[in-house]
């Protein structure tokens, strides 16, 4: 896979996809929330303001407050 590719995508064009599939496999959108305040440290508004700042995932990984030091531990695939 091109990481790249990814990285340089903004979070904001992504996220609403993010939603919608942890919805239709029966999950809810603060679900979603506490996940990515796990691996990220971003609060609520924090991520609010990434999304209306509209960064790319380079920065949303690059600026996250303070990153889960088990996240290498996560394994798979999002999409694929």
């Amino acid at each position: 896979m091109n990481n790249e590719r990814v990285f340089k995508m903004s979070f904001a064009s992504v996220y609403p996809h993010y939603v919608a599939k942890v919805e239709r496999k029966g999950r809810t959108k603060e679900e979603l929330h506490t996940i990515i305040h796990w691996l990220t440290g971003y609060d609520d508004k924090a991520l609010q303001r990434v999304i209306d700042q509209n960064l790319d995932f380079r920065a949303f990984f690059g600026q996250a407050p303070r990153m889960n030091p088990n996240a290498p531990k996560i394994t798979g695939l999002i999409c694929g």
